[in-house]
């Protein structure tokens, strides 16, 4: 694969591709190249590629950020975005050294980790699954960057809600029996909870010894199903400018769908069919990535992570 051009200059003047895709991979995209331009021993995440996916006007943004970090938009909620990358990064990359022979990322979106963690290529079959017109973009957008479509990984074309995406993933030679990590990385909260029932039951029943999910949530009660965004007082996350911007985001499309309830996190993941679960609150990626310059840099007390193994 092409070494990434890491000079400010190339990064701030890449172009992107944004039609048909998803608002919200961009979004992500968008943070994952703002922190990837602070200096090494101060990002949190470091992704060369994903400002290789960014618009013209997601540019203009990120142009403004760097040279103003004030004008980060939304800063407690970036941060918890940067934490979630490096720990699901972290989280591959252990699972990489424990012997990992397929990785599944649902609602791939422009997910970079495929193409940028040492040990994937040549050693683990990669699953990228999402929406037909997001992933076509991201295909287009990966031939340019690198050349080619990577030979170690399958991308999936799945509606889901729509789609049954296990059987698209058999289809596309997925192994039952194979030792499979499948990351969930901003993806269940937009999911109707049929369709997350049905995603775990799936995963549950499908994989290897020693298979895990990895994923994000918020609670039931943070979500107010009539704009898609949480009625929890939590100062990081700046509750109007988040609220307006996720009306936006329920008007083209992207609401917020399925929460867990307070306190059932648990219970709902071993009545699916999972043990070993882990929680990760927003105090525990705070604890873990931000010291010393980074101390200060606040979080978004309604994003959570959790990981489980297949029982």
């Amino acid at each position: 694969m092409e070494k990434p051009d890491n000079t400010e200059n190339r990064i701030l003047e890449t172009s992107g591709k944004k039609k048909g895709s998803s608002i919200t991979a961009e979004n992500v995209a968008f943070v994952r190249a703002l922190e990837s331009l602070k200096p090494e021993g101060e990002r949190i995440c470091y992704d060369p590629y994903a400002v290789r996916f960014l618009s013209q006007q997601y540019l203009v943004f990120l142009k403004m950020a760097v040279h103003d970090p004030s004008k980060t938009p939304f800063p407690g909620v970036h941060n918890s975005l940067s934490a979630r990358v490096r720990y699901f990064d972290d989280f591959v990359k252990k699972f990489i050294d424990e012997g990992l022979e397929q990785l599944v990322i649902l609602g791939a979106g422009y997910d970079t980790r495929a193409y940028r963690i040492e040990g994937l290529k040549g050693k683990v079959r990669v699953f990228e699954v999402d929406h037909p017109e997001t992933q076509g973009v991201k295909m287009e957008k990966i031939k340019d960057i690198f050349g080619s479509l990577p030979d170690h990984i399958e991308y999936v074309s799945v509606d889901f809600g729509i789609e049954d995406f296990g059987q698209q993933l058999l289809e596309h030679g997925y192994e039952k029996s194979l030792k499979t990590v499948f990351i969930m990385e901003g993806l269940i909260y937009y999911l109707p909870p049929k369709a997350v029932d049905e995603m775990l039951s799936f995963i549950a029943k499908n994989s290897g010894i020693g298979s895990a999910i990895i994923f994000d949530y918020v609670h039931e009660s943070s979500i107010d199903r009539t704009d898609g965004i949480c009625g929890v007082q939590c100062t990081a996350c700046d509750q109007n400018a988040i609220k307006n911007a996720a009306k936006d985001m329920a008007q083209q499309g992207e609401p917020y769908k399925f929460g867990i309830k307070e306190g059932m996190i648990e219970e709902f993941i071993t009545q699916c069919g999972f043990s070993q679960f882990c929680n990760v609150t927003s105090e525990d990626y705070k604890k873990a990535y931000f010291h010393g310059i980074n101390e200060s840099r606040p979080v978004c007390c309604l994003s959570y992570f959790a990981h489980a193994v297949v029982e």
